[in-house]
């Protein structure tokens, strides 16, 4: 089978990410990287054994040999470089959020339209752990009776000191959202994903936590320790920590909170999916096991054994039981849903997908900004 190349856009924390993950799926060749910072990309095209590393987005995209494009960047150029990829023919795989807000997310929905060859992919990766899908299809067996309530939420810490500082912070670069945009909008399409349902209606109170960050003079990268003696003070306007009560538009009642300045919580993401019979939870930190509760019998904790997931959990997992899968896997399950589709030869709209598309993107960022006009109102906001 002929190898599809592929072109990565961004070489920060997320697009070395996706460097990892495309390396790990045989159908996929990796054949050229771009960034702003051309040295930084000239490193990792070095590093990583990329055949090329082209000066410009424009230069990438006239390639001839790449059919497909992953776009790595900060949120502000995500319109304008999933519109070029998209108008270029070529299939894209994009960061969230999908665009700084709904009026550019549906934009984009316009434009693919006018495109109906171009495979559309984002990169929701929590979704695709094999223990999640494995949840999924429980929850679709009636494992758990009727689902009625669900709960959770999402902590991180490292954005815990006012001397943390990253371009997300700032809404001109990551909008008007941070916490909730970042990574509430990774629990709410797993939720989404586990109920079959959607968030219809939201109710939530946005929180800043330090009003002054200390901005270093030089660059930060995502996730590292920031000890600069040179900095200049910045007024925040994005939240470091939200709340959110929701309604699912097949009656399921729901809470969850998120948080970048919660001390020792690194990548905390968990859910509980309480039905007439049973409950299932998951916890991205120990994501090889998932719990199940019982009123009149003990409960379990469940280990990842691909010989007793549900058939159709299975194709998500590789390693037998009792070897860990997580985070790097699950980005590797989503390329490869991906890339097989699109191999599969697979339209969109007429095939269905399980990894998160542009329409699933778009209703992610009409959810973020029904929560921050709630949050900002004091009042239940539908999703519009």
């Amino acid at each position: 089978m002929k190898k599809i190349k592929v072109g990565i856009i961004g070489m920060g924390f997320i697009g070395v990410s996706h460097i990892e993950a495309v390396r790990r799926i045989g159908s996929i060749e990796l054949a050229a990287v771009t960034d702003v910072n051309l040295d930084l990309a000239r490193k990792k095209a070095n590093e990583y054994g990329i055949p090329k590393c082209h000066g410009s987005i424009e230069e990438l995209l006239s390639d001839e040999e790449i059919t497909a494009v992953h776009n790595c960047t900060p949120t502000n150029l995500h319109t304008s470089i999933n519109e070029a990829v998209i108008r270029s023919g070529k299939h894209i795989f994009s960061e969230k959020p999908l665009a700084m807000d709904s009026r550019e997310s549906e934009h984009l929905l316009d434009v693919l339209a006018e495109n109906p060859g171009v495979v559309h992919g984002m990169n929701f990766v929590y979704r695709m752990n094999p223990l999640v899908q494995d949840m999924k299809n429980k929850v679709a067996e009636g494992l758990i009776g009727q689902p009625r309530l669900v709960h959770g939420s999402y902590l991180q810490d490292w954005l815990l000191y006012d001397t943390d500082y990253n371009w997300r912070i700032e809404p001109e670069m990551g909008g008007a959202s941070r916490c909730i945009a970042d990574i509430g909008s990774h629990w709410m399409d797993c939720v989404q994903t586990v109920t079959g349902a959607r968030i219809s209606e939201v109710c939530a109170d946005l929180v800043i936590v330090h009003p002054i960050r200390k901005k270093p003079t030089g660059q930060v990268e995502t996730f590292s320790l920031n000890k600069a003696a040179e900095y200049e003070e910045k007024e925040v306007r994005t939240e470091d920590y939200g709340a959110v009560m929701f309604k699912m538009d097949n009656g399921i009642h729901g809470v969850f909170h998120a948080s970048e300045v919660s001390a020792g919580r690194k990548c905390f993401l968990n859910f509980e999916i309480d039905g007439s019979e049973a409950s299932v939870y998951w916890n991205q930190e120990t994501a090889d096991s998932m719990w199940m509760g019982y009123k009149d019998k003990d409960n379990l904790m469940i280990m990842r054994n691909p010989l007793l997931m549900s058939k159709d959990a299975q194709k998500y997992t590789y390693l037998a039981a009792g070897h860990p899968e997580g985070w790097n896997d699950a980005m590797k399950n989503n390329l490869h849903s991906f890339y097989s589709y699109i191999s599969e030869g697979k339209k969109q709209g007429v095939d269905p997908c399980d990894f998160a598309t542009f329409e699933d993107g778009h209703y992610i960022v009409k959810l973020t900004e029904a929560i921050l006009e709630s949050s900002k109102t004091k009042r239940w906001i539908k999703v519009k």
